[in-house]
């Protein structure tokens, strides 16, 4: 079983020599076990860095085929890169397995993913035991997203990253879906074929700074909701509904009271009338154009990614399907 572990990595030079260190470990591990495969990788995906990460990563190719490279062109955000090496990779292994390069994914829950995809599974999803590590505000923005998700009808798994095992099969049918705009922790169960969970305690993040403070965070939470459902839009269109209703309400209150002469002036009710709905119009153009604009950009087809550089092995060389474009 060749094994491919796919780690995106955007500015990660105080965590990397750490983190290859540890992947080695383990891989020369499952290796000597017979778990897996002497020909299996670990794939690097330089997201368009700006520090050391794509010297660091050809000196690690360099001195030790276990390590692979890939360069993109430019900085195309974590989701795509992720995808770029899975897509990459998907054509060299029976089963590839995603994770951040900070060391907080536990590495040894490797092994529990491999006996699921043993047993059967075609994804293996690697979700967090407890939130005890984060902050109050960390909790609970984190499961207000995943009920907000859930309430608008994406189907994700609560407390699950971008840490996930997928057999080779499941990489080709992921590879299928066009989107531009990528949300692959609510594609993935989309792909469909049996899944799994496996539970870890995920750690402090090893050196470095997170790449995902609030904004991208909050801009992160955004693309999921409108990539994967149209819920926003409906909502919007029951509110109008609602608001219909009312106005007629207060028609036939305004009218009851005129013909029977208590009509008294209404600056203060119209005034924030007035302002609450001219809110409310503001709220669903906005709405209304996040799906425009998502669509204005899948109609133009641009690729999700452009790869620079493949460090890999020769003999992967006739293997390799994915094209350096990733449309």
């Amino acid at each position: 079983m060749r094994l491919f572990l796919v780690l995106p990595c955007y500015n990660e030079q105080e965590v990397l020599p750490e983190t290859a260190k540890r992947l080695k470990e383990k891989m020369n591990a499952l290796t000597q076990s017979g778990t897996i495969a002497e020909n299996s990788r670990v794939l690097f995906v330089n997201d368009g860095s700006s520090d050391k990460t794509r010297e660091l990563i050809s000196a690690l190719h360099e001195e030790d085929a276990l390590f692979q490279g890939l360069n993109l062109s430019r900085n195309r955000g974590h989701q795509n890169a992720l995808l770029a090496g899975l897509m990459t990779v998907r054509s060299l292994c029976d089963v590839c397995i995603s994770m951040d390069a900070d060391l907080q994914d536990d590495i040894n829950a490797i092994d529990g993913m491999l006996e699921q995809f043993r047993a059967g599974a075609d994804i293996v999803y690697g979700v967090r035991s407890d939130r005890k590590k984060d902050s109050f505000f960390k909790r609970f923005t984190a499961r207000r997203f995943y009920k907000t998700m859930q309430s608008m009808g994406a189907e994700t798994v609560a407390d699950h990253a971008d840490f996930r095992l997928m057999s080779a099969r499941a990489l080709e049918a992921l590879s299928t879906f066009g989107e531009v705009n990528l949300f692959l922790r609510g594609l993935v169960p989309l792909v469909g074929f049996r899944s799994e969970v496996v539970y870890y305690e995920r750690g402090e993040r090893f050196a470095g700074e997170s790449k995902y403070p609030l904004g991208k965070m909050l801009h992160f939470a955004t693309e999921g909701i409108t990539s994967l459902s149209v819920r926003p839009i409906r909502t919007i269109t029951k509110l109008g509904f609602l608001i219909l209703f009312v106005a007629v309400a207060v028609a036939v209150y305004s009218l009851v009271r005129y013909f029977t002469g208590q009509t008294v002036p209404g600056w203060t009710t119209i005034v924030l009338s007035i302002w609450a709905i001219g809110g409310l119009i503001m709220i669903s153009l906005g709405v209304i154009g996040e799906y425009i604009g998502k669509i204005y950009l899948e109609t133009k087809h641009r690729p999700r990614y452009v790869i620079e550089s493949y460090l890999k092995d020769e003999a992967d060389e006739a293997d390799l399907r994915d094209p350096a474009v990733g449309q």
